[in-house]
């Protein structure tokens, strides 16, 4: 897998360049169909953390001739992303500070502003020398065993709290607090002015929640709240002041309990019901014939088959491993 996943990279990034690398791994038709080539099912969920290594792994050594960085990945060496890029920076020259605020804030939007009961277990960080960068970290329901598949593209001017995934991808969906919904936005300014407000007062209108009846949709238990720990989050968010939502999401401590619990004050108060709408929009699969959960995007499909197939020919690898992934390309045409 290292050996392909080396030659697709050297091959995009040499005759296309790093920006349309980030862009075909942001894409989850073009993911998935790599990691199909790369040996694995459509269905596995495992083609998320094994592609990523394998890119990280086929370019270690090669990254400062071909522009192109990867950090992070599963478990503890997701924690390692912000180590990672200020290395990778320092040795190159660039600024770290904006990298390292897009990796957390991606990971700190899929932990708490959408909250879809997946827990992120994987973060892998892709970025040029240019500055662009991509994102693919997943989470896994620990009920269901579904993974869930989050893809982002930090190119021009991005809206970390607006609609900000390239895609979700599940092959289920729910219902979700999903805070970066575009119709979240009016729940997202109250939320913000509610949290710039004095702690007492946010204290209090939680205590009132033993006794409300609240919202039916807006599942937040009295007693699956730490008051006490909350009071100390709600004092260094006012301190801070923060102006709009993403500086709030940004403040350290601020998770998915402490968003859930002052965007129902914002409701209570303001009105401002947020969206419960599920993120995920892809399933793991390139489509249907039957047009569920999408119809097939076959000019995609086919360009992604075209260029991997060029990736496997020129590969300088071992006859026996050409053969068989030119042999799963196969099959995906005739699928």
């Amino acid at each position: 897998m290292k050996l392909l996943a080396r030659e697709v990279v050297i091959l995009i990034v040499d005759e296309m360049g790093s920006l349309e690398m980030l862009g075909k791994l942001s894409d989850p038709f073009w993911f998935q169909s790599f990691g199909c080539v790369l040996g694995f099912d459509w269905h596995s969920s495992g083609v998320t953390t094994t592609v990523c290594g394998a890119v990280k792994e086929a370019i270690r050594g090669l990254e400062n001739d071909l522009g192109f960085f990867v950090a992070g990945g599963k478990g503890k060496a997701s924690r390692k992303t912000p180590r990672e890029i200020e290395s990778r920076c320092s040795q190159n020259s660039l600024e770290a500070d904006r990298l390292v605020y897009s990796s957390r804030m991606t990971a700190k939007v899929d932990s708490a502003a959408v909250q879809d009961g997946y827990q992120l277990y994987h973060h892998v960080f892709f970025f040029t020398r240019q500055g662009e960068w991509a994102v693919i970290q997943q989470g896994m329901n620990a009920d269901t065993r579904y993974a869930r598949r989050y893809h982002w593209l930090g190119q021009g001017d991005l809206d970390f709290v607006c609609e900000p995934h390239l895609a979700v991808c599940c092959d289920a969906r729910g219902t979700s607090l999903n805070m970066v919904a575009a119709e979240s936005h009016e729940s997202r300014e109250a939320t913000s002015i509610v949290a710039r407000e004095g702690p007492e007062r946010l204290i209090r209108e939680l205590e009132k929640t033993q006794t409300l009846t609240l919202p039916r949709h807006h599942n937040v238990r009295p007693q699956n709240i730490d008051l006490n720990r909350l009071k100390k989050i709600l004092t260094r968010i006012y301190e801070r002041q923060p102006q709009h939502f993403e500086s709030l999401l940004s403040v350290e401590g601020v998770g998915p309990k402490t968003i859930r619990s002052l965007s129902l004050i914002a409701e209570l108060v303001y009105g401002a019901r947020p969206s419960f709408r599920d993120p995920a929009r892809f399933s793991f699969a390139h489509g249907g014939k039957d047009g569920h959960p999408y119809p097939v995007d076959r000019e995609n499909y086919d360009r992604s088959i075209e260029l991997l197939q060029k990736a496997v020919r020129k590969a300088k690898i071992g006859q026996r491993e050409k053969l068989e992934a030119l042999k799963r390309l196969t099959r995906f045409m005739e699928g």
